[in-house]
């Protein structure tokens, strides 16, 4: 296998979402095309890698979109998109909390949501803990855990959901990076940050300045780190998560 199979191989492994069809169905016709006998092995490899591009911009699947950062400014990770395609506009006054939000015991959190809530050992017991966004059955689409007098905070929510956070960075602050074997995208700068509720609406009432973040997920969930850190000692409070 040369270099240039093995890297589509790996690249074929971001494309998660199988919409929107009539672009499959374009990929499947010019990949039979390109099989006949009569074709070069060289020029069907070269015709996959022109399919599988016009997949990547076409597809943008949540959470293994990064080429989607070039193409539309765009980036879509897990739960959060990310935009860097304009200036984000500061927000001003007082944020709301998000959807129904209260404040529970731990036990009660844990009840209160459909995944499991894992604390970093880094960190210890939290100081408060609020649930949020509750459906018609009263399961809560998010858990929060706040440090330091609320500075510090783990958001989680579950990774299978529509996304929950919407980010715009001005600068080129935000890079890949890992929490264990995951891959991760940290956000090194304050930028605004504001909720996606669960019709899909901007929460404009909800944007406030969020400091550094750290995001990543684990076994479905997905966790948000933010506070006044650094990423590597960001990394090493989401790999403590017990």
């Amino acid at each position: 296998m040369d270099d240039l199979e093995r890297e589509l191989r790996a690249l074929s492994g971001w494309l998660e979402t199988p919409e929107p069809p009539e672009v499959a169905a374009q990929v499947r016709a010019r990949l039979v095309a390109t099989s006949a006998p009569a074709v070069r092995r060289h020029r069907w490899r070269y015709a996959l890698a022109a399919a599988l591009a016009a997949l990547l911009v076409a597809l943008l699947p949540p959470g293994r979109a990064a080429v989607a950062d070039t193409v539309t400014g765009l980036l879509r990770f897990a739960g959060i998109i990310i935009s860097t395609s304009s200036a984000p506009v500061l927000p001003t006054g007082s944020p709301s909390p998000l959807p129904a939000q209260r404040p529970v015991g731990l036990d009660e959190a844990q009840r209160s949501v459909r995944f499991p809530i894992r604390l970093p050992a880094a960190l210890g017991p939290p100081d408060r803990v609020l649930v949020a966004d509750p459906d018609d059955s009263g399961g809560h689409r998010v858990a929060s855990l706040l440090y330091q007098g609320g500075e510090l905070r783990l958001d989680a929510f579950d990774g299978r959901l529509d996304p929950v956070f919407f980010k715009e960075v001005a600068s080129a602050r935000t890079e890949w990076t890992q929490v264990g074997a995951a891959s991760a995208i940290w956000v090194g700068e304050p930028h605004p940050v504001s909720y996606l509720d669960r019709a899909g609406t901007l929460r404009q009432e909800s944007a406030r300045l969020s400091a550094a973040t750290l995001i990543w997920e684990d076994a479905g969930v997905v966790y948000r780190l933010e506070g006044e850190l650094t990423m590597t000692e960001a990394v090493a409070i989401a790999t403590s998560l017990a």
